[in-house]
């Protein structure tokens, strides 16, 4: 692993999930770490309870565009964090992967998201002190 991991949140549609942990991680790591998030089967906007939902605790991931998995975005990645991509999902021998069994914000209001959102601040801290924990002295 290199100074600066990289680290992909997937999930199906990129819309919810995965987008919230990368807003997570981004706003917790604070350029330390390379974030991406893609989707098995990309919706085509962010959900918007999960953005309401972050924009409640001051992160705002509007900037975000729900985007394909692509094969090469995995396997540049270091950690490959999947939250119900099923088969979907690649794999690469000698990557570190977490599965997150989270429920689905898709179709939930906002008052349904906020748990999914404080559940995934407490798994990205998590996976940030041990990132942080694996990084090369230097």
């Amino acid at each position: 692993m290199s100074d600066t991991p990289t680290v992909l949140f997937v999930c199906v549609h990129n819309a919810g999930r995965s987008q919230m942990a990368a807003g997570w991680l981004r706003h917790l790591a604070g350029g330390a770490v390379e974030v991406r998030s893609a989707g098995s089967a990309p919706a085509d906007q962010i959900n918007p309870a999960a953005v309401e939902a972050m924009r409640e605790v001051g992160i705002d991931i509007t900037d975000q565009t729900p985007r394909k998995l692509e094969w090469e975005t995995a396997e540049s990645s270091d950690v490959i964090v999947t939250m119900g991509c099923g088969d979907a999902c690649p794999v690469f021998p000698g990557k570190r992967y977490e599965d997150w069994q989270l429920d689905d914000p898709a179709g939930k209001g906002v008052e349904a998201v906020r748990p999914i959102r404080d559940e995934i601040r407490t798994r990205v801290e998590k996976l940030l002190a041990e990132l942080a924990a694996e990084r090369p002295a230097g």
